[in-house]
């Protein structure tokens, strides 16, 4: 089964949208692999560089509300998976943004807002990683020496896509 988690990239801010995490130009390439090298290139946050180590490393995004706004394209979550990206916490997704995550075998997770702020008290530090336990519906963070798991919820049938690998892969299984 697919592992869920790794270091962390915290996006600080609400509204991060789909023009942000793959830029429209790019949606005539022709594999999700050539997206690849522009991940997050339009994203605008005081200090963050898309070509950096940080990013190019993260397997978990941690953001606030209503990430993935924006095109209901499929290229946004596409270009998170050929990165690696295993899941996306936040306080809410745009819900297309977030059904194409679970369509394409990735976790998107939504938490509470006091949650959510727990997880960016982790961002100080350099070694933080985030282990998503998607069947039990837990996630473990860790970071400068501390650890703390929270809940989370999502549907049955959500939950089956992901464990699947994605819509493909749990259609190939019921069908």
């Amino acid at each position: 089964m697919k592992a869920f988690g790794g270091p962390v990239l915290f996006l600080d801010r609400s509204d991060i949208n789909t023009d942000e995490i793959i830029p429209a130009k790019y949606l005539t390439e022709i594999t999700k692999a050539d997206l690849k090298p522009y991940i997050l290139e339009d994203l605008k946050l005081s200090g963050f560089d898309p070509k950096s180590e940080k990013t190019a490393s993260a397997r978990v995004i941690v953001s606030r509300a209503n990430f993935g706004c924006g095109s209901s394209r499929e290229h946004a979550p596409w270009v998170f998976e050929v990165n690696g990206i295993t899941a996306v916490i936040a306080e809410s997704f745009a819900r297309i943004f977030r059904q194409n995550m679970f369509n394409c075998g990735m976790a998107a997770i939504e938490l509470s807002r006091e949650s959510i702020d727990a997880l960016f008290a982790y961002s100080a530090f350099s070694d933080t990683s985030i282990d998503v336990d998607v069947e039990n519906q837990t996630l473990t963070i860790r970071g400068g020496g501390k650890e703390e798991s929270l809940p989370f919820d999502v549907s049955p049938f959500d939950k089956a896509l992901v464990l699947a690998g994605g819509w493909v892969d749990y259609a190939d299984t019921k069908y």
